[in-house]
């Protein structure tokens, strides 16, 4: 995965876990502009994520994109909502991260 790739991986990631908060904050008050404001936010991560899939691909790009937001939805979800992931939750994302370890590995020179 280049460089480029990464920056448009964090700025949808950036997005998604903002789009995600807004999400959870209609969920706990139900109010339909906080809805149409996490629709939003969905839209442009997805444009972003588009960007990342065409420097990186589709399998290591959805691959890489699903744990880093795992891991940076967990992390809002303990900090701002004060929920705790279980201890079979916390091994969960610590495989999915070993596991996107070895998808985005550099093959060693090899085309």
């Amino acid at each position: 995965m280049t460089a480029l790739a990464f920056l448009w991986l964090a700025a949808a990631t950036v997005v998604f876990v903002a789009a995600n908060g807004v999400l959870k904050v209609y969920a706990i008050k139900g109010q339909p502009g906080v809805l149409i404001g996490a629709l939003l936010m969905f839209c442009v991560g997805n444009w972003l994520m588009v960007q990342v899939m065409k420097a990186s691909g589709l399998g290591l790009a959805i691959a890489v994109s699903s744990i880093v937001q795992l891991v940076a939805i967990s992390v809002l979800a303990l900090v701002v909502f004060g929920e705790r992931p279980t201890g079979l939750q916390l091994a969960g994302m610590a495989l999915g991260v070993v596991a996107v370890a070895m998808i985005a590995w550099p093959a060693g020179g090899r085309a």
